[in-house]
Protein backbone atom coordinates (compact mmCIF):
# COMPACT_ATOMS: atom_id res chain seq x y z
CA UNK A 1 0.00 0.00 0.00
CA UNK A 2 0.81 3.70 -0.77
CA UNK A 3 0.23 5.80 2.25
CA UNK A 4 -0.14 9.69 2.96
CA UNK A 5 -0.06 10.77 6.63
CA UNK A 6 -0.73 14.14 7.71
CA UNK A 7 0.91 14.63 11.12
CA UNK A 8 1.91 18.14 12.38
CA UNK A 9 4.10 16.98 14.90
CA UNK A 10 5.33 13.84 13.67
CA UNK A 11 9.39 13.52 14.95
CA UNK A 12 12.58 14.21 13.65
CA UNK A 13 15.14 11.45 14.22
CA UNK A 14 16.24 10.86 17.44
CA UNK A 15 14.25 13.83 18.81
CA UNK A 16 12.09 13.63 22.04
CA UNK A 17 8.05 13.74 22.52
CA UNK A 18 5.54 11.57 21.70
CA UNK A 19 7.04 8.84 19.00
CA UNK A 20 3.53 6.95 18.32
CA UNK A 21 3.08 7.18 14.27
CA UNK A 22 7.52 7.57 13.99
CA UNK A 23 7.36 3.60 15.30
CA UNK A 24 3.80 3.03 13.47
CA UNK A 25 5.10 4.35 10.17
CA UNK A 26 8.50 2.28 10.50
CA UNK A 27 6.49 -0.99 11.22
CA UNK A 28 4.46 -0.51 8.16
CA UNK A 29 7.60 0.19 5.62
CA UNK A 30 9.49 -2.81 7.17
CA UNK A 31 6.39 -5.14 6.18
CA UNK A 32 6.44 -3.72 3.04
CA UNK A 33 4.25 -0.74 2.41
CA UNK A 34 5.15 3.30 1.51
CA UNK A 35 4.57 5.88 3.84
CA UNK A 36 4.57 9.42 3.15
CA UNK A 37 4.37 12.12 5.80
CA UNK A 38 3.04 15.47 5.84
CA UNK A 39 4.52 17.37 8.92
CA UNK A 40 5.67 20.33 10.45
CA UNK A 41 8.85 22.37 10.69
CA UNK A 42 8.19 23.48 14.29
CA UNK A 43 8.74 20.75 17.21
CA UNK A 44 5.86 20.44 19.30
CA UNK A 45 7.37 22.32 22.21
CA UNK A 46 7.75 25.00 19.83
CA UNK A 47 12.00 24.63 18.27
CA UNK A 48 12.69 25.16 14.63
CA UNK A 49 15.93 23.71 13.58
CA UNK A 50 18.14 25.85 12.33
CA UNK A 51 18.64 23.72 8.47
CA UNK A 52 14.74 25.06 7.92
CA UNK A 53 14.94 29.08 8.40
CA UNK A 54 13.76 30.75 5.28
CA UNK A 55 12.41 27.64 4.11
CA UNK A 56 8.66 27.02 3.30
CA UNK A 57 9.29 23.03 2.37
CA UNK A 58 11.86 20.55 3.07
CA UNK A 59 12.19 16.43 1.54
CA UNK A 60 14.22 13.88 3.17
CA UNK A 61 13.62 10.11 4.02
CA UNK A 62 14.25 9.39 8.01
CA UNK A 63 16.55 6.88 9.31
CA UNK A 64 13.40 4.35 9.03
CA UNK A 65 12.92 5.15 5.26
CA UNK A 66 9.71 6.56 5.55
CA UNK A 67 9.43 9.33 3.14
CA UNK A 68 9.14 13.33 4.83
CA UNK A 69 7.26 16.25 3.87
CA UNK A 70 8.22 19.09 6.43
CA UNK A 71 6.01 21.80 5.49
CA UNK A 72 6.22 25.90 7.02
CA UNK A 73 4.77 26.01 10.95
CA UNK A 74 4.53 29.84 12.21
CA UNK A 75 6.98 29.82 15.00
CA UNK A 76 4.73 31.71 17.23
CA UNK A 77 3.17 28.64 18.78
CA UNK A 78 4.21 28.99 22.06
CA UNK A 79 4.05 32.55 21.93
CA UNK A 80 0.02 33.16 22.90
CA UNK A 81 -3.24 31.33 22.15
CA UNK A 82 -3.69 33.65 18.70
CA UNK A 83 0.01 32.65 18.58
CA UNK A 84 -0.37 28.98 18.76
CA UNK A 85 -4.27 29.32 16.24
CA UNK A 86 -1.47 30.88 13.73
CA UNK A 87 0.64 28.05 13.66
CA UNK A 88 -2.13 25.47 13.63
CA UNK A 89 -3.25 27.35 10.55
CA UNK A 90 -0.07 27.81 8.57
CA UNK A 91 0.15 23.96 9.04
CA UNK A 92 -2.70 23.78 7.50
CA UNK A 93 -2.16 26.17 4.72
CA UNK A 94 1.41 24.40 3.65
CA UNK A 95 0.47 20.91 4.10
CA UNK A 96 -2.57 21.51 2.17
CA UNK A 97 -0.11 23.24 -0.73
CA UNK A 98 2.61 20.20 -0.37
CA UNK A 99 0.29 17.51 -0.18
CA UNK A 100 -0.70 19.14 -3.72
CA UNK A 101 2.38 19.82 -5.05
CA UNK A 102 4.67 17.34 -3.35
CA UNK A 103 3.05 14.26 -2.65
CA UNK A 104 2.09 13.25 -5.78
CA UNK A 105 2.04 9.22 -5.58
CA UNK A 106 -0.79 7.59 -6.07
CA UNK A 107 -1.89 6.82 -2.94
CA UNK A 108 -4.40 4.24 -1.52
CA UNK A 109 -5.47 5.96 1.56
CA UNK A 110 -5.35 9.19 3.67
CA UNK A 111 -4.02 8.96 7.55
CA UNK A 112 -4.63 12.06 9.99
CA UNK A 113 -4.16 12.24 13.48
CA UNK A 114 -5.00 15.00 15.57
CA UNK A 115 -4.70 17.32 17.77
CA UNK A 116 -4.84 19.60 16.57
CA UNK A 117 -8.42 19.75 14.80
CA UNK A 118 -7.74 21.69 12.12
CA UNK A 119 -5.58 19.14 10.29
CA UNK A 120 -8.79 17.98 9.39
CA UNK A 121 -9.19 20.98 6.37
CA UNK A 122 -5.55 19.47 4.87
CA UNK A 123 -7.87 15.83 5.11
CA UNK A 124 -10.73 17.12 3.53
CA UNK A 125 -9.12 19.05 0.97
CA UNK A 126 -6.67 16.11 -0.43
CA UNK A 127 -8.84 13.17 0.52
CA UNK A 128 -11.35 15.09 -2.18
CA UNK A 129 -8.19 16.73 -4.43
CA UNK A 130 -6.81 12.59 -4.53
CA UNK A 131 -9.83 10.61 -4.78
CA UNK A 132 -8.91 8.60 -1.56
CA UNK A 133 -10.96 7.74 1.50
CA UNK A 134 -9.33 9.02 5.07
CA UNK A 135 -9.02 8.10 8.38
CA UNK A 136 -9.00 10.53 10.98
CA UNK A 137 -7.85 9.28 14.49
CA UNK A 138 -8.24 11.04 17.80
CA UNK A 139 -5.60 11.54 20.14
CA UNK A 140 -7.52 14.26 22.39
CA UNK A 141 -10.73 15.56 22.74
CA UNK A 142 -10.31 18.75 20.60
CA UNK A 143 -11.96 21.26 21.35
CA UNK A 144 -12.94 19.92 25.21
CA UNK A 145 -9.03 19.71 25.96
CA UNK A 146 -8.57 22.99 24.95
CA UNK A 147 -11.58 24.30 26.97
CA UNK A 148 -10.87 22.83 30.34
CA UNK A 149 -7.24 23.74 29.98
CA UNK A 150 -8.75 27.23 29.75
CA UNK A 151 -6.39 27.37 26.37
CA UNK A 152 -9.92 28.42 23.70
CA UNK A 153 -12.28 30.64 25.31
CA UNK A 154 -13.67 32.43 22.99
CA UNK A 155 -17.22 31.70 22.21
CA UNK A 156 -17.38 31.81 18.88
CA UNK A 157 -13.88 30.15 18.16
CA UNK A 158 -15.51 26.99 20.23
CA UNK A 159 -18.88 27.19 18.27
CA UNK A 160 -16.67 26.64 14.77
CA UNK A 161 -14.43 23.78 16.48
CA UNK A 162 -17.21 21.91 16.94
CA UNK A 163 -19.04 22.74 13.79
CA UNK A 164 -15.80 21.49 12.09
CA UNK A 165 -15.12 18.34 14.52
CA UNK A 166 -18.76 17.12 13.21
CA UNK A 167 -18.08 17.80 10.21
CA UNK A 168 -14.82 15.76 9.87
CA UNK A 169 -15.85 12.97 11.39
CA UNK A 170 -19.06 13.19 8.82
CA UNK A 171 -16.31 12.78 6.22
CA UNK A 172 -14.25 10.42 7.32
CA UNK A 173 -14.15 6.85 6.46
CA UNK A 174 -13.39 5.58 9.98
CA UNK A 175 -12.28 7.49 13.01
CA UNK A 176 -9.85 5.78 15.22
CA UNK A 177 -9.81 6.36 18.77
CA UNK A 178 -7.27 5.84 21.65
CA UNK A 179 -9.48 4.88 24.59
CA UNK A 180 -12.90 3.62 25.19
CA UNK A 181 -13.69 6.93 26.73
CA UNK A 182 -13.34 8.46 23.81
CA UNK A 183 -15.30 6.02 21.68
CA UNK A 184 -17.90 6.77 24.26
CA UNK A 185 -17.89 10.67 23.85
CA UNK A 186 -18.07 9.94 19.81
CA UNK A 187 -21.42 8.11 20.16
CA UNK A 188 -22.80 10.74 22.14
CA UNK A 189 -22.27 13.28 19.48
CA UNK A 190 -24.09 11.05 17.55
CA UNK A 191 -21.22 9.18 15.51
CA UNK A 192 -22.01 5.91 13.97
CA UNK A 193 -20.94 2.95 16.09
CA UNK A 194 -19.59 0.99 12.98
CA UNK A 195 -17.30 4.15 11.87
CA UNK A 196 -14.90 4.00 14.80
CA UNK A 197 -12.30 1.40 15.81
CA UNK A 198 -9.80 1.22 18.52
CA UNK A 199 -6.33 1.04 18.78
CA UNK A 200 -4.56 2.70 21.70
CA UNK A 201 -0.85 3.91 22.35
CA UNK A 202 1.20 1.48 23.05
CA UNK A 203 4.76 -0.08 24.55
CA UNK A 204 7.82 0.06 22.91
CA UNK A 205 9.26 -3.96 23.79
CA UNK A 206 11.62 -3.69 21.12
CA UNK A 207 13.49 -1.01 22.78
CA UNK A 208 12.66 -1.72 26.53
CA UNK A 209 13.35 -5.38 25.91
CA UNK A 210 17.16 -4.50 24.35
CA UNK A 211 17.96 -2.43 27.32
CA UNK A 212 16.83 -4.54 30.10
CA UNK A 213 19.20 -7.05 29.00
CA UNK A 214 22.12 -4.69 28.58
CA UNK A 215 22.15 -1.42 30.56
CA UNK A 216 24.17 -1.25 33.40
CA UNK A 217 21.65 0.17 35.56
CA UNK A 218 24.12 0.29 38.48
CA UNK A 219 26.56 2.82 36.40
CA UNK A 220 23.90 4.66 35.31
CA UNK A 221 22.82 5.51 38.67
CA UNK A 222 26.48 6.27 40.04
CA UNK A 223 27.27 8.60 36.90
CA UNK A 224 24.28 10.80 37.21
CA UNK A 225 24.26 10.82 41.44
CA UNK A 226 21.10 9.01 41.75
CA UNK A 227 22.53 6.18 44.13
CA UNK A 228 20.75 5.80 47.17
CA UNK A 229 17.91 8.31 45.87
CA UNK A 230 14.29 6.94 45.55
CA UNK A 231 14.18 8.19 41.87
CA UNK A 232 10.79 8.75 40.39
CA UNK A 233 10.71 9.92 36.57
CA UNK A 234 8.29 12.30 34.63
CA UNK A 235 8.72 12.16 30.95
CA UNK A 236 6.53 14.54 29.11
CA UNK A 237 5.40 18.04 28.33
CA UNK A 238 5.51 21.06 31.27
CA UNK A 239 2.30 23.03 29.94
CA UNK A 240 -0.66 23.84 31.29
CA UNK A 241 -2.49 20.51 30.64
CA UNK A 242 0.18 18.47 32.89
CA UNK A 243 0.04 20.77 36.03
CA UNK A 244 3.53 20.37 37.18
CA UNK A 245 3.20 22.45 39.98
CA UNK A 246 1.78 19.57 41.92
CA UNK A 247 5.19 17.60 41.56
CA UNK A 248 6.92 20.63 43.10
CA UNK A 249 4.38 20.76 46.13
CA UNK A 250 5.00 17.14 46.94
CA UNK A 251 8.70 17.43 46.72
CA UNK A 252 8.29 20.12 49.63
CA UNK A 253 6.53 17.78 51.28
CA UNK A 254 8.93 15.05 50.77
CA UNK A 255 12.15 16.93 52.05
CA UNK A 256 12.63 14.70 55.04
CA UNK A 257 12.82 11.52 52.87
CA UNK A 258 15.74 10.15 50.19
CA UNK A 259 13.24 10.63 46.92
CA UNK A 260 14.57 12.62 43.83
CA UNK A 261 12.18 14.01 40.87
CA UNK A 262 13.23 13.70 37.76
CA UNK A 263 11.23 15.82 34.80
CA UNK A 264 12.41 15.23 31.46
CA UNK A 265 10.96 17.13 28.68
CA UNK A 266 10.21 20.93 27.84
CA UNK A 267 6.99 23.50 27.25
CA UNK A 268 5.67 26.69 27.91
CA UNK A 269 5.62 26.64 32.01
CA UNK A 270 9.05 24.80 31.67
CA UNK A 271 11.20 27.90 33.01
CA UNK A 272 8.26 29.30 35.06
CA UNK A 273 8.63 25.72 36.51
CA UNK A 274 12.27 26.07 36.81
CA UNK A 275 12.03 29.44 38.84
CA UNK A 276 9.62 28.32 40.77
CA UNK A 277 11.94 25.43 42.24
CA UNK A 278 14.34 27.33 42.76
CA UNK A 279 12.31 30.06 45.02
CA UNK A 280 11.54 27.20 47.19
CA UNK A 281 14.98 25.83 47.30
CA UNK A 282 14.20 22.09 46.58
CA UNK A 283 16.89 20.23 46.12
CA UNK A 284 14.93 17.09 45.40
CA UNK A 285 14.16 18.24 41.72
CA UNK A 286 16.19 18.23 38.44
CA UNK A 287 14.83 19.49 35.34
CA UNK A 288 16.38 17.42 32.30
CA UNK A 289 15.76 18.73 28.87
CA UNK A 290 14.08 16.58 26.22
CA UNK A 291 16.07 14.03 24.74
CA UNK A 292 16.12 10.82 22.63
CA UNK A 293 13.53 8.25 23.23
CA UNK A 294 16.07 5.80 23.92
CA UNK A 295 18.06 8.22 26.31
CA UNK A 296 14.27 8.07 28.20
CA UNK A 297 14.30 5.09 28.74
CA UNK A 298 17.68 4.36 30.63
CA UNK A 299 16.39 6.83 32.83
CA UNK A 300 13.32 5.68 33.39
CA UNK A 301 14.93 2.18 33.93
CA UNK A 302 17.13 3.97 36.63
CA UNK A 303 14.24 4.79 38.49
CA UNK A 304 12.23 2.65 40.89
CA UNK A 305 8.97 4.20 39.91
CA UNK A 306 7.14 6.29 36.68
CA UNK A 307 4.63 9.56 37.40
CA UNK A 308 1.85 10.06 34.97
CA UNK A 309 0.42 13.87 35.56
CA UNK A 310 -2.47 15.94 34.63
CA UNK A 311 -4.69 18.52 35.97
CA UNK A 312 -7.77 18.08 37.40
CA UNK A 313 -10.57 18.02 34.89
CA UNK A 314 -13.28 15.31 33.74
CA UNK A 315 -11.90 16.03 30.38
CA UNK A 316 -8.61 14.35 30.98
CA UNK A 317 -10.26 11.37 32.43
CA UNK A 318 -10.95 10.09 29.13
CA UNK A 319 -7.39 10.04 28.45
CA UNK A 320 -4.68 7.57 28.26
CA UNK A 321 -1.04 9.12 29.35
CA UNK A 322 1.32 7.40 26.86
CA UNK A 323 4.27 7.10 28.65
CA UNK A 324 2.85 5.05 31.01
CA UNK A 325 3.23 2.58 28.49
CA UNK A 326 7.03 3.48 28.12
CA UNK A 327 6.88 2.78 32.35
CA UNK A 328 4.92 -0.17 31.71
CA UNK A 329 7.85 -2.18 28.96
CA UNK A 330 10.52 -0.51 31.68
CA UNK A 331 8.96 -2.80 34.61
CA UNK A 332 8.31 0.27 36.40
CA UNK A 333 4.85 0.84 39.16
CA UNK A 334 3.46 4.38 38.12
CA UNK A 335 2.05 6.89 40.25
CA UNK A 336 -1.08 7.98 38.43
CA UNK A 337 -1.83 10.93 39.40
CA UNK A 338 -4.58 10.87 36.32
CA UNK A 339 -8.36 9.98 37.00
CA UNK A 340 -10.83 7.85 34.90
CA UNK A 341 -9.34 5.82 32.20
CA UNK A 342 -5.74 6.11 33.26
CA UNK A 343 -6.39 5.11 36.71
CA UNK A 344 -8.49 2.11 35.73
CA UNK A 345 -5.75 0.71 33.77
CA UNK A 346 -3.32 1.25 36.11
CA UNK A 347 -5.45 -0.33 38.94
CA UNK A 348 -6.76 -3.29 36.59
CA UNK A 349 -2.97 -4.25 35.93
CA UNK A 350 -2.10 -3.94 39.65
CA UNK A 351 0.72 -1.69 38.04
CA UNK A 352 0.88 1.03 40.97
CA UNK A 353 -1.21 3.74 42.43
CA UNK A 354 -3.92 6.15 42.02
CA UNK A 355 -2.61 9.43 43.17
CA UNK A 356 -5.64 12.20 43.38
CA UNK A 357 -5.04 15.15 41.16
CA UNK A 358 -3.56 18.40 42.47
CA UNK A 359 -3.73 17.13 45.50
CA UNK A 360 0.23 16.99 46.97
CA UNK A 361 -0.64 15.83 50.85
CA UNK A 362 -2.02 12.71 48.87
CA UNK A 363 0.97 12.42 46.34
CA UNK A 364 3.61 12.70 49.09
CA UNK A 365 1.45 9.96 51.11
CA UNK A 366 1.44 7.83 48.08
CA UNK A 367 4.95 7.77 48.06
CA UNK A 368 5.82 6.91 51.18
CA UNK A 369 3.81 4.31 51.30
CA UNK A 370 6.17 2.59 48.75
CA UNK A 371 9.00 3.95 50.80
CA UNK A 372 8.36 1.60 53.44
CA UNK A 373 7.12 -1.07 51.62
CA UNK A 374 10.02 -1.56 48.40
CA UNK A 375 9.04 -4.83 48.19
CA UNK A 376 6.17 -3.49 45.90
CA UNK A 377 8.01 -2.06 43.23
CA UNK A 378 9.53 -5.39 41.59
CA UNK A 379 5.86 -6.96 41.72
CA UNK A 380 4.22 -4.18 40.44
CA UNK A 381 6.63 -3.50 37.56
CA UNK A 382 6.47 -7.16 36.25
CA UNK A 383 2.46 -6.70 36.76
CA UNK A 384 2.25 -3.42 34.42
CA UNK A 385 4.88 -4.97 31.66
CA UNK A 386 2.87 -8.46 31.39
CA UNK A 387 -0.38 -6.67 31.14
CA UNK A 388 0.79 -4.23 28.22
CA UNK A 389 2.27 -7.39 26.54
CA UNK A 390 -0.69 -8.71 26.47
CA UNK A 391 -2.78 -5.62 25.42
CA UNK A 392 -0.83 -3.10 24.30
CA UNK A 393 2.50 -4.05 21.94
CA UNK A 394 3.02 -1.48 19.74
CA UNK A 395 4.03 -3.98 16.94
CA UNK A 396 0.92 -6.13 17.43
CA UNK A 397 -1.28 -3.08 17.27
CA UNK A 398 0.21 -1.43 14.32
CA UNK A 399 -0.25 -4.57 11.96
CA UNK A 400 -4.11 -4.63 13.24
CA UNK A 401 -3.75 -0.26 11.85
CA UNK A 402 -2.44 -1.89 8.69
CA UNK A 403 -5.13 -4.82 7.92
CA UNK A 404 -8.24 -2.34 8.73
CA UNK A 405 -6.35 0.18 6.06
CA UNK A 406 -5.58 -2.99 3.90
CA UNK A 407 -9.13 -3.94 3.91
CA UNK A 408 -10.05 -0.94 2.54
CA UNK A 409 -11.02 -1.09 -1.43
CA UNK A 410 -9.73 2.48 -1.87
CA UNK A 411 -10.25 3.38 -5.25
CA UNK A 412 -14.30 2.58 -4.88
CA UNK A 413 -15.17 3.64 -1.69
CA UNK A 414 -15.53 7.50 -2.42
Amino acid sequence: MRILLIHQFFLEDNDGGGSRWNEMSRIWTQAGHEVTVLAGMVHYMGQRPDRYKGRYFHKSTNQDGVRVIRCHVSESYNSSFLGRLWAYFSFTCSSSWAGLRYATDRYDCLVVTSPPLFVGITALLLSWGKRIPFLFEVRDLWPESAIATGVLTNPTVIRFAYWFEALVYRRAKTINVLTPAFRDALLQKHVPEEKIIFIPNAADFALSEELLTTFDVAAFRRQHALDSRFVITYVGAHGVANHLEQVLETADLLRDTNVLFLLIGDGMKKKELMQQAQDMNLSNVRFIDSVPKRTVFTYILASQMGASVLKKTDTFKTVYSNKTFDYFSCKKPVLMAIDGVSRELVETAEAGIFVEPENPHDFAQKIRLYLAHPEWLAQQGENGYQYARTHFDRDVLARQYLAHLESWDARKSL
